[in-house]
């Protein structure tokens, strides 16, 4: 069974279609994997063992009607963060446990539509406040390549759990990176799209003009084909763009000769795993040798990007957090009165890093600051959206690493959450520009672990990065599960 965990999503569902397996085995051969491996790895904070079994069984039903579905039978695992009905969802945190919607997100409507295998919910910073899946209030996620080392954040889960093989694919979040980092840290393929691309119609709001819901596979295929199904318009969304989404499969395979590629020059920054420099330039080099040309380029307000962000996503946070307070929904901590019943209830509730974000938010929305700080953001955000443009006016993809460094032991930077917020430097930009960016293995560094090469491309031009991606991915075999995690 082990050649399983080789197949991408179409190969799958040819054996599915051909009957040569069924969803029923499929997800117990998902199902026994979690078993083993999680009780180390500690992916998923919860695992969804009895609905899978029916969904698999309600899949093998409708395949031997005839019936079809581009994910009929296939077992993924869900980032904790989306509505699903009927399903627990805490986004890892004390003050939703035992939540249960009444919904489904957007997304899962759209997989479900699809056929998809529910398997269970994956680990996560706590309201996706993190980069390191250290902020979970349920459990610390391990790096499959490294148990002592971080799986990245805030869906760590859904990574670690993609790359040791314990679902096909996931789905997660990125915010400022928290698909992109964790996928280069894990050794997977992550892709945050453009802004309104994904519908987050469901998704619980960390910060509302940052967030976006994207896919983390083991492979460009599969991130193509999920890509294909949760992209759209949604009414439910108002943030969601009205353009018509294409087949982004059709683009896999179609060569990258006379593709501009733009090389920021703000991005060689000091401090940067000399590994990460080598194996990105390599790959830089690779795609010269296969047609494309390098153009430097200049992003100028790149170091104004991290404080940028988090003025403006703590500010949203204090915004969207304000409605954990007891009253309709999650965690209540009774007190002597209204007041002393929210402070008891928002002190039990949350972490510390949700604590501190929404400490800080509130302070620069606070009447006196708010100009100084969260109107002086969105003008620099400006700032920043600008310099992209101006940079895409020479090259059609821009390339960067991912992350300065690869995965740092846990427990490394808990006590320094500045150095942990500057993890996130190479990716915070594409957020606060709204435009789409992935991750793509790209090689190893010197202890054996993965690094990740950043692709970022215009708005709404998915499609090119991920041509670009495919043509890497099938010349270069970066190897994808840890040999420790392919057995059974």
């Amino acid at each position: 069974m082990e050649t399983l965990l080789d197949m991408n999503i179409t190969q799958l569902r040819e054996l599915l279609k051909r009957k040569e397996i069924t969803s029923v085995e499929l997800t117990g051969f998902y199902l026994d994997r979690i078993k083993r491996y999680d009780v180390e790895l500690l992916t998923y904070i919860k695992l969804t063992e009895d609905v899978a079994m029916d969904m698999a069984k309600e899949a093998d039903a409708k395949i031997a009607k005839g019936e079809d579905g581009r994910l009929l039978g296939v077992p993924l695992g869900i980032k904790d963060i989306y509505c699903t009905k009927g399903i627990e969802t805490t986004c890892a945190s004390q003050m939703l446990k035992g939540f249960i919607p009444p919904y489904d997100a957007t997304v899962i409507k759209r997989l479900k539509e699809e056929g998809f295998v529910h398997l269970g919910r994956l680990n996560m910073d706590e309201f996706a406040m993190g980069s390191s899946t250290e902020n979970s209030s349920f459990q610390v996620t391990k790096n499959p390549w490294d148990l002592e080392r971080i799986p990245g954040g805030s869906s760590g889960g859904s990574a670690s759990a993609t790359a040791a093989g314990l679902c096909v694919a996931s789905l997660g979040t990125d915010t400022g990176g928290s698909i992109r980092q964790p996928a280069s840290l894990c050794g997977t393929v992550g892709m945050k799209p453009t802004y309104g691309r994904v519908s987050r119609y469901g998704l619980i709001a960390f910060a509302s003009s940052l967030d976006q819901i994207g896919p983390i596979t083991r492979n460009v295929t599969d991130c193509a084909m999920l890509m294909s199904i949760i992209a759209g318009y949604d009414p439910m969304d108002s943030t969601s763009l009205t353009q018509p989404v294409p087949d982004y499969m059709e683009y896999l395979g179609r060569d990258i000769k006379g593709m501009k590629i733009g090389i920021p020059k703000e991005y060689l920054v000091e401090g940067m795993d000399p590994d990460v420099k080598k194996t990105v330039e390599d790959a830089i080099s690779f795609y010269v040798k296969n047609g494309a040309s390098t153009v430097e380029i200049s992003l100028p307000h790149t170091e104004y990007a991290v404080a940028t962000y988090y003025i403006i996503c703590t500010a949203e946070a204090s915004s969207n957090l304000a409605r954990y307070d007891g009253v309709k929904y999650g965690l209540r901590v009774d007190g002597k009165d209204i007041i002393d019943m929210y402070k008891k209830t928002r002190l039990k509730g949350f972490g510390k890093e949700v604590k501190r974000r929404i400490i800080l938010g509130t302070y620069v929305l606070s009447s006196g600051y708010y100009d100084a700080y969260y109107k002086k953001a969105g003008q620099v955000r400006t700032l920043i959206r600008r310099d992209f443009e101006e940079a895409f006016k020479k090259c059609d993809i821009i390339i960067t690493p991912v992350s300065p460094t690869t995965a740092f032991k846990a427990g490394e930077k808990t006590e320094d959450p500045l150095t942990m917020y500057l993890s996130d430097i190479f990716t915070i930009p594409v957020n606060l520009a709204g435009l789409p960016g992935m991750s793509l293995p790209c090689g190893f560094d010197s202890a054996g672990l993965p690094i990740g090469l950043q692709i970022i491309g215009q708005p709404l031009d998915e499609a090119r990065m991920l041509q670009a991606a495919y043509v890497f991915e099938a010349e270069n075999n970066v190897k994808k599960i840890p040999e420790r995690f392919r057995n059974g």
